[in-house]
């Protein structure tokens, strides 16, 4: 239940962040693409194209978790189209009309055909193809449905019950339930041209010719368990693409991106960093300057400077120290050069009457005793003879009992501590690859 909550509240706040756009395709104006476009526009998209039953939207977990790691994600719906070419050569438009020129293609079933075909006859803009529970030719959906040819004139909720008789009517597991029940409320938005022109493109025969891509920018990404689109047709990808990454799911049903949305996102990740894309998050946080320390931070910032290894950064006004590497590290003993003048870069000394304040992180954080009184009387360090006698590392602090000296090898701040505010069947049946 916890889980399906937060699903749920997942993508409430997917749909309150990221817009959904429409672009016009086309001189008649009748062509409208549907798509989700959200992360930094300087690296290269990878492109999701769902199959017959879902919508942009399904991919909303990938959309989350790719954007955050700092790629770009576009998830899209096309119009109503009744041929594979005219399919290549409006999706080729919508590229150009976003101004992309460079693509990589995350395909699940119909979508992940269609990607492919898109490589055959373009292949200069696919840089690598993800595919997911697909195929590489279609005849054996023209046969499981004789009344192919009527799609275009069928009623909208004969082709819903058509497309529903695909999903397994068997007791399922709560996040492959959860996943079903997703893209069932899906399907009931489409209407009845786009799912009779998804159908006839999963129905019209055809076949993936010569793809000029490595099979070394080629992930298959299929789920084990079952599945609307038959093992042997799955199998034939596989024969397809001897040189492809496989990562293989042992479950997640035939929308893993949705069920195993874990699983699947690390794949993704691990599929772009392969072929060379690496994120790059939008959020760049510059590092503070102080032009004249002696005049003192303001109240409501505080100036961090450190080692090469680290770097001061500042979110509002709460500075973090950060590794090269991301780890929070532990604060090195900091240097103290010439303290009669002027405080070192990783030391600011800050003088409140008799009681000594930190001032800049968000004005709350307070120095505190040894034995745990807030405001504790500091006496304002005196530094003997540092140019000859006393190491870079050490300070002296003369005042109260609760403090004693440190020298080189201690750390001047272990006495003391920052207090906060609390804050499946896989043979052909009615319905099969219709995802």
């Amino acid at each position: 239940m916890r889980e399906e909550m937060s699903g749920a509240g997942d993508y409430v706040h997917f749909k309150a962040h990221v817009p959904l756009h429409r672009i016009q395709i086309g001189s008649n104006g009748t062509k409208h693409w549907r798509y989700y476009d959200f992360g930094p526009k300087s690296v290269p998209p990878l492109v999701c194209l769902s199959g017959i039953a879902g919508t942009a939207d399904v991919f909303y977990k990938q959309i989350l978790f790719l954007t955050a790691k700092g790629y770009r994600v576009i998830a899209a719906d096309a119009p109503p189209i009744w041929t594979h070419q005219e399919w290549v050569s409006s999706f080729e438009k919508f590229l150009d009309a976003l101004g992309v020129h460079h693509v990589h293609l995350y395909g699940t079933s119909l979508g992940g055909f269609l990607a492919q075909l898109f490589a055959q006859y373009r292949p200069r803009r696919v840089k690598s193809l993800l595919l997911s529970n697909t195929f590489v030719d279609n005849w054996a959906f023209e046969a499981t449905m004789p009344w192919a040819s009527l799609i275009s004139w069928t009623p909208e909720f004969v082709l819903k019950r058509y497309v529903l008789s695909g999903i397994q009517d068997a007791p399922q597991e709560p996040l492959i339930a959860d996943s079903i029940d997703f893209v069932v409320n899906q399907l009931e938005s489409l209407s009845r041209e786009e799912l009779a022109s998804r159908l006839t493109l999963n129905t019209l025969p055809a076949a993936v010719g010569q793809i000029t891509l490595p099979d070394a920018g080629v992930t298959i990404m299929d789920t084990n368990d079952y599945c609307a689109v038959p093992s042997v047709l799955k199998a034939k990808v596989s024969a397809r693409y001897p040189g492809a990454r496989g990562a293989f799911l042992k479950s997640g049903g035939d929308f893993p991106f949705l069920s195993r949305a874990d699983e699947v996102n690390l794949h993704a990740q691990l599929h772009l960093r392969r072929v060379g894309i690496e994120g790059q998050p939008q959020l760049t946080l510059k590092k503070p300057t102080s032009k004249d320390r002696m005049s003192g931070s303001s109240s409501s910032e505080e100036i961090i400077e450190g080692d090469k290894d680290f770097k001061g950064k500042r979110v509002g006004t709460d500075p973090r120290w950060v590794g090269v590497k991301g780890q929070q590290p532990t604060l090195k003993n900091p240097t103290f050069n010439n303290r009669s003048n002027i405080s070192s870069s990783t030391e600011e000394v800050f003088e409140v009457g008799k009681d000594l304040q930190i001032q800049g992180v968000g004005s709350h954080t307070k120095w505190v005793g040894a034995e745990g009184q807030l405001h504790s009387t500091l006496k304002n360090p005196t530094f003997n003879a540092r140019s000859k006698s006393s190491s870079g590392n050490e300070e002296i602090l003369e005042g109260d009992d609760d403090f004693e000296r440190k020298g080189a090898g201690g750390d001047p701040l272990q006495n003391l501590r920052l207090v906060h505010p609390s804050p499946g069947d896989n043979g052909f049946i009615p319905g099969v690859g219709l995802y």
